[in-house]
């Protein structure tokens, strides 16, 4: 269907409520995304996660602050022959 006709064909009809009811259901469910995720997450509620947050959490990226800093690591890590620990020296 063209855009900006103040008159079109009826076969359109169905088609343009449907595409307008999706619309204001998106529109809603960005306002409610916005008060339940991004609202808390700016005020800054809940705890904070810790260090390793699921048991078993294995790999180099569990082993850095977060953030990470800029220079991670000054020297290269030696890591185990499966590659995810780092060998104790």
């Amino acid at each position: 269907m063209p855009r900006r006709y103040a008159d079109y064909p009826m076969q359109f009809a169905d088609f343009n409520e449907l595409a307008s009811i999706g619309a204001f259901v998106f529109g809603i469910t960005q306002f409610l995304f916005f008060f339940v995720v991004m609202l808390p997450a700016m005020l800054g509620k809940g705890e904070k996660a810790p260090q390793r947050p699921w048991e078993g959490a294995e790999g180099l990226e569990w082993e850095v602050p977060s953030p990470a800093p800029f220079h991670t690591f000054e020297n290269p890590p030696k890591l185990d022959a499966t590659a995810t620990r780092i060998v104790a020296d």
